[in-house]
């Protein structure tokens, strides 16, 4: 496991908690908007070891609540549950960020309490994963993941980075067939940041967006915006 980012501290990336955000290096999917670029790469550079890391939670125990672990995709390490299982035994609560196309792992950890919140992206419309991710996805995973949230054992968001290049209003329709009833959905809006892997892609406007949100509404009552002014 390479640990590829840290972030000390934030109020964001955990709902309702302090949390630090620790990047592992790694991910099966390639999307071109992705912020996160330079952790695609397995052999992305580690910043610290993992000793360095816990020594680091160490020191923050009762100033932080939690830590919010994102890739990359985090659930393609190997050795991501006996990670997961160190931070848990410092106290810690944990939120992981997933795409969805490692079920049996996230169930796993749901199943052993080995995490508390789930952020799972919905990439597309299932039809639309493989050009939006440019990757060949197994579309049967991404199903399994949502209903293993929607079962609702576990606190969990689901989310879509808007992208005006790939996503239209008939897409959040069927994203809200498909995560119907779900207890938290935001819309986040694409920004075309330095590091993404594509330079021509752009975001759509905050009337378009609420018109993909009236879609999804539909479905998901407690669908919204996020960082969207």
């Amino acid at each position: 496991m390479t640990i590829s980012g840290l972030q000390k501290m934030t109020l964001l990336d955990y709902p309702g908690h302090i949390a630090c955000t620790v990047f592992l290096g790694g991910c099966n999917f390639s999307c071109p908007y992705c912020y996160n670029s330079s952790l695609i790469c397995y052999k992305s550079n580690p910043i610290i070891s993992q000793e360095e890391f816990f020594d680091f939670l160490e020191k923050r125990k009762g100033k932080l609540d939690g830590v919010a672990i994102t890739g990359g995709e985090p659930l393609l390490n190997n050795d991501i549950k006996d990670f997961i299982k160190r931070i848990k035994g410092m106290g810690f609560l944990v939120k992981i960020d997933t795409n969805g196309s490692y079920p049996e792992v996230l169930q796993s950890l749901i199943d052993e309490n080995l995490v508390d919140y789930v952020a799972m992206d919905i990439k597309n419309s299932l039809h639309k994963y493989n050009l939006t991710t440019n990757s060949n996805v197994d579309i049967s995973k991404i199903k399994k993941s949502v209903d293993i949230l929607l079962a609702g054992k576990i606190d969990y968001e689901f989310r879509t980075t808007v992208v005006k290049e790939y996503h239209d209003i008939e897409d959040f329709k069927l994203i809200g067939e498909m995560i119907k009833g779900a207890k938290n959905y935001f819309l986040q809006s694409f920004q075309n940041k330095d590091s993404v892997l594509s330079k021509e892609l752009h975001s759509m406007s905050k009337n378009e967006l609420q018109e993909c949100l009236k879609e999804v509404q539909q479905f998901v009552i407690n669908a919204s915006l996020r960082g969207i002014e």
